[in-house]
């Protein structure tokens, strides 16, 4: 019989959680770099269009994920 690991309650309320706690910390961080900014990040990508702004706000988006991920995967 196949094992389905992930159906075990504990595995699938520790994915729970460790996926709640991860969103949580990148959108801490990603507040905290839009108040380190000088200008009004979503003025600036949705307002005025700044394809430039949209790009780095991604990499740094993908960058934070990236650290989170890693950070809880341990």
């Amino acid at each position: 019989m196949v094992q389905m690991e992930w159906l075990r309650p504990d595995v699938f309320v520790n994915s729970i959680v460790f996926a709640l706690v991860g969103v949580g910390v990148f959108f801490l961080c990603f507040v905290i770099i839009d108040k380190l900014t000088p200008h009004d990040l979503w003025g600036e990508i949705v307002e005025k269009r700044n394809v430039a702004l949209a790009i780095v706000v991604a990499s740094v988006c993908l960058s934070i994920g990236v650290i989170v991920a890693a950070a809880i995967h341990g």
